[in-house]
């Protein structure tokens, strides 16, 4: 008799900023190699002139410890901090289930699959640019894979679009999440039009939560400038340790944000 094997597939929402994650390993191989070549004797581990000489070899333990370090938490969250991170974030949402959902920025549909999860007559939709340098294997077949591996599929919708010029009509949203993705628009007046978008196709009396690496004030003002008000929410004690450890890198924030009725 042969029995019949179901496969059950995970979710795989990827690692965030694989290029970073690359350079700070390469910064810390590279500072090893400079203390243990010293060390071996094939060089005297200092360089300079003029008059000035810098103990390479005794300062480059540091910063590729501190790089190393660094890369290992991202690696962590990128596979298990985040997912524990993400329903905090939903945690914020007074959820009926019959919500319509935007994701703005949704990679590999982190948020956007954890939203769909909550809703039994919504729907979630994605949206984003599928920009591998910032989620490694981003494109949208492997957000619907997600969805499928997490039971949701038949609430989730993707599309290819711009967070600048979101391809919805006015009031469409009840609810709109967005995770990591404005910071990625590099201008000020980039972010600006992507936050007057976001309000724009949020409906009077809707709410969404904003999380990201960046900018948390630029965003409040933004918000504020459209008519919204807004909160933050989170550790302050666990966002002046990153702050402090990123040398001023990362300034995380969380906006919980309210468009008046």
């Amino acid at each position: 008799m042969n029995a019949t094997v179901t496969v059950v597939k995970k979710p795989d929402y990827g690692v965030d900023a694989p290029g970073v994650i690359r350079n700070l390993l390469i910064v810390a191989v590279a500072g090893v190699l400079i203390w243990l070549t010293a060390r071996l004797g094939w060089w005297s581990g200092n360089i300079g002139g003029f008059g000035v000489i810098l103990p390479l070899s005794h300062i480059a333990p540091w910063p590729a410890a501190s790089c190393f370090l660094m890369a290992i938490w991202m690696l962590y969250d990128s596979k298990i901090g985040k997912m524990r991170n993400r329903e905090q974030l939903l945690d914020a949402v007074k959820w009926t289930g019959s919500e319509r959902v935007l994701d703005v920025g949704c990679g590999r549909g982190l948020m956007l699959v954890g939203a769909a999860k909550r809703l039994t007559t919504g729907k979630a939709s994605g949206i984003d640019l599928w920009q591998a340098e910032d989620l490694s294997g981003n494109r949208p077949e492997a957000t619907m894979e997600n969805a499928e591996a997490e039971g949701v599929a038949d609430r989730v919708d993707v599309q290819t679009a711009d967070m600048r010029k979101i391809p919805f009509p006015d009031a469409t949203f009840d609810v709109i999440v967005s995770c990591s993705a404005i910071h990625n628009i590099y201008d000020a007046a980039g972010r600006r039009e992507a936050i007057a978008e976001i309000v724009r196709v949020l409906k009077p009396g809707g709410g969404a939560v904003i999380d990201d690496i960046r900018h948390g004030r630029e965003y409040a003002a933004s918000f504020a400038a459209n008519g919204c008000t807004s909160r933050s929410i989170g550790s302050a004690a666990a966002t002046f340790l990153l702050l402090i450890v990123t040398m001023g890198s990362l300034r995380p924030v969380t906006l919980v944000v309210s468009k008046t009725g």
